[in-house]
């Protein structure tokens, strides 16, 4: 077995694939304060008990407001280049469901480089909730495979996940703060293989091993 710890040489511009790229400063302050109070809406309208004359009038409401920022749409695939606190950069898509810094669905979760790998924390209410009081397992796996995705991007070059397993050691609970962290264990020619962790008040509450993919970046 061949194995090889060195990162990738170079790092891929989105552009050269065609994908638009936005710089995460150049967001509109006002773009981020609708995404944060639509985030806010998204809980509010599934936890409402409102009398149905209230829920009526506020549909027509959301209905009027969409249909006048449904105006324009970004291209599919745009990404998003943000500045990271050790003075490199990562680019993201800007929709990324975890991650994305237009999807009021998101979490969202910021991931920082540490001297292991990466580290972030989010805390989650009852829009991620599975069971009474509990994030959902999906949502688990979903926070884990951004940061072992992540933490192989920054140790190397992009990828895609080829192999996700995780344990859950113990139920995670909501509005929490949960501690994620991953870190690359060894590479093996475009294998990554990535090990990622939540904490919560420094337990663990699920571990996952990931292997990613590499993607060829075209000379």
């Amino acid at each position: 077995m061949t194995v090889n710890t060195q990162p990738a040489p170079q790092r891929p511009d989105p552009r050269a694939f065609g994908l638009p790229v936005v710089e995460q400063a150049d967001i509109p302050a006002e773009l981020r304060d609708l995404v944060a109070r639509v985030h806010t809406l998204i809980d509010v309208v599934a936890n409402t008990g409102a009398d149905t004359d209230t829920l009526a009038e506020a549909a027509a409401t959301i209905e009027d407001v969409t249909a006048r920022l449904d105006v324009a749409r970004r291209q599919i695939g745009t990404m998003v280049r943000r500045e990271l606190d050790d003075g490199t950069a990562e680019h993201g898509t800007i929709t990324n469901i975890v991650a994305g810094d237009t999807n009021p669905a998101a979490p969202p979760l910021f991931l920082q480089p540490t001297a292991e790998g990466v580290r972030g924390e989010v805390t989650l209410g009852t829009l991620y909730q599975g069971p009474p009081g509990l994030v959902h397992g999906g949502w688990i796996a979903a926070l884990l495979d951004q940061a072992v995705g992540t933490a192989s991007s920054l140790a190397t070059s992009p990828g895609l996940t080829a192999k996700l397993e995780v344990d859950y050691r113990r139920p995670t609970p909501l509005f929490n703060p949960l501690e994620i962290t991953a870190e690359v264990r060894r590479t093996e020619r475009r294998k990554v293989f990535v090990t990622g962790r939540i904490r919560v008040n420094g337990e663990i509450t699920a571990e996952a091993n990931a292997i990613m993919v590499r993607v060829e970046i075209p000379a």
